[in-house]
């Protein structure tokens, strides 16, 4: 049987980082008020470690399951049994799905750092869409490793 590992990097974070920057610059401009300096620090410190956790999306099998990380700040991370999927297939997201993590209006969570390519698994409670810059070879590994449990 094969494994899969394959990380996607963007410049996701880039634009975080950009965020936390200009909140450090407005910190500094407040440092008269210190309230409002002391806000815009903790936010920029915040939106620095946020950044941190999306530089990279890793998707990897895990002997009986398949994890997806957001990193290298491992903040955010899943893995899924192979037991609970019931169908992989290569798919898209759309411009309304965007990045990140959350509920699509197509129905079920994304996992997605960068672009619109993903592999939508059909569990057999809800769906999960990981965006990828590799669907092809993702989407035929899982289908492979759902094939050899029947």
């Amino acid at each position: 049987m094969s494994h899969y590992h394959h990380t996607q990097r963007a410049p996701t974070c880039l634009l975080i980082y950009a965020a936390s920057a200009a909140f450090l610059v407005s910190a500094w401009a407040m440092r008269g008020l210190p309230a409002g300096a002391i806000g815009f620090l903790i936010g920029s410190i915040l939106l620095a470690v946020l950044a941190a956790a999306f530089h990279h999306l890793t998707v990897s099998d895990e002997s009986d399951r398949l994890a997806v990380r957001f990193g290298p700040v491992p903040l955010f991370h899943r893995s899924v049994p192979y037991d609970l999927i019931v169908s992989a297939e290569q798919g898209r997201t759309t411009l309304l799905d965007g990045w990140g993590i959350h509920y699509s209006l197509q129905g079920g969570w994304v996992w997605n750092l960068w672009g619109f390519d993903c592999v939508v698994l059909q569990l057999q409670k809800g769906k999960l869409l990981i965006g990828t810059d590799d669907a092809e070879n993702l989407c035929r590994f899982v289908q492979e490793r759902i094939a050899d449990r029947k």
